[in-house]
């Protein structure tokens, strides 16, 4: 019923309606205990603590005598607000991590006993059966729009509840992470609780990053962690397009980048990963998600489309590029005319870095390269004409210069000459 209507009802109905009100109201108390007991045997939730049992009583008596009491005045439905024993009650239920479905169970378990219960009682204070089914009808309605009105609000307070539940959450997750990373002094228990992670086992930290807003990057965090050998990772977000991730486990994943081919598969085309080494405990949390985010740091300088690496197959190249200047200059002291980009210095510059990598293996080199063993030689060769010196002289510097080039390409490299 919308009581706002109550000009267009006959006038008797109306007067009747609200002296039913007045009269139910003089027993809300034994309703109210009433409508608890009926609710406690349909949903046994509301007994799960003192407190909650309290707020569920409370909750019951306030809708009620609302209710009735917008009944009795004559007050339009339109105007009713949530109790604010009802709202607390969708905030107990919220923080004990009931769902919202169990929560508006309530107000459906609380309407059918105020239809089988309360509307029944009207026939014992209205003698006119007639009228009393008027009144029963009228009462029908307002109660279901009530209902409706109120269980909208609690719904809403609930899920903004939760908001603040999991913000807090977050924020104390994140604050546990930052002090890790940090290397501040922790309490490992209260650490492990808040972060619902292991850390006494081996920590493996990792970095996703993207540019596109529309990727879902937790999603992609539990592929990784996946591959990584665990289920439950960590995540953080940093920011809307970086997420942080650590996995724990009780022996040391393999991250080569060589064994990552089958987690590039799984992973969409704009999102980049960079996986740190394997280390243990509270400092090996810390010191795998830096050499995770130095991974980023070299992907981003080299600007190549490489999905997913391992920071230890580029950690030599990160410790060499703190300053790029530096390393482009290193590079072109080491490699003379072989430092300039083109399509056939990289294939010479390629196969001298086969073979150091075979320690002087010609044919695993050819066999890494997919050419015949002889083309290899040839580009060795020339590899060295171009340097100004065999591969011999300088071997250490030769191969860092050669690895810089492979990870960084074009930034540590010259322009291509006129072959004019």
């Amino acid at each position: 019923m919308d009581v706002g209507e109550s000009a267009e009802l006959p006038e008797s109905l109306v007067m009747e309606m609200r002296r039913t009100a007045a009269e139910l109201l003089g027993d809300v108390s034994s309703y109210a205990d009433a409508m608890l007991d009926y609710i406690l045997e349909r949903i046994p939730e509301a007994s799960a603590d003192d407190d909650l049992r309290g707020l569920t009583l409370g909750s019951c008596s306030s809708n009620l005598e609302a209710a009735l009491s917008m009944v009795r005045h004559g007050i339009d439905v339109s105007a009713a607000t949530a109790p604010v024993t009802a709202l607390e009650h969708a905030r107990a239920m919220a923080g004990r991590g009931y769902s919202v479905d169990v929560m508006l169970r309530f107000y459906r378990i609380g309407h059918a006993y105020f239809s089988e219960r309360i509307v029944a009682a009207i026939a014992d204070v209205v003698s006119d059966p007639a009228l009393a089914l008027a009144v029963v009808a009228t009462m029908q309605r307002f109660a279901f729009a009530y209902t409706d009105r109120i269980s909208s609000e609690v719904a809403a307070e609930y899920v903004a509840e939760l908001d603040r539940i999991q913000n807090r959450v977050r924020a104390a997750r994140t604050d546990a992470v930052r002090g890790l990373i940090r290397g501040d002094k922790i309490d490992l228990a209260r650490a492990e609780r808040t972060l619902s992670h292991r850390l006494t086992g081996w920590q493996t930290a990792f970095v996703c990053w993207t540019d596109r807003d529309d990727t879902d990057l937790t999603r992609v965090g539990t592929a990784v962690s996946a591959h990584l050998g665990s289920p439950h990772p960590l995540l953080v977000a940093d920011g809307a397009r970086a997420l942080w991730g650590w996995v724990s486990t009780t022996r040391a994943p393999v991250v080569a980048s060589a064994d990552l081919a089958t987690l590039t598969e799984q992973i969409p085309k704009t999102v980049h990963i960079s996986i740190g080494t394997p280390a243990q405990g509270p400092d090996g949390f810390r010191d795998s998600h830096a050499q995770a985010q130095r991974g980023r740091r070299v992907m981003e300088i080299s600007g190549q489309a490489v999905q997913v690496t391992s920071y230890a197959d580029v950690a030599l190249v990160d410790a060499m590029s703190r300053d790029v200047d530096l390393a482009r200059s290193f590079v072109v002291s080491e490699l003379g005319a072989l430092a300039v980009q083109g399509r056939r210095e990289d294939e010479e510059r390629r196969a001298l870095l086969a073979v150091l990598d075979a320690q002087g293996g010609l044919a695993a080199a050819a066999e890494e390269l997919g050419v015949h063993r002889n083309t290899v030689l040839q580009r060795v060769r020339r590899a060295e004409e171009r340097r100004g010196r065999p591969a011999t002289d300088r071997v250490a510097e030769l191969h860092a210069a050669l690895r810089l080039v492979q990870v960084l390409g074009s930034v540590v490299l010259t322009s291509e000459p006129d072959r004019t």
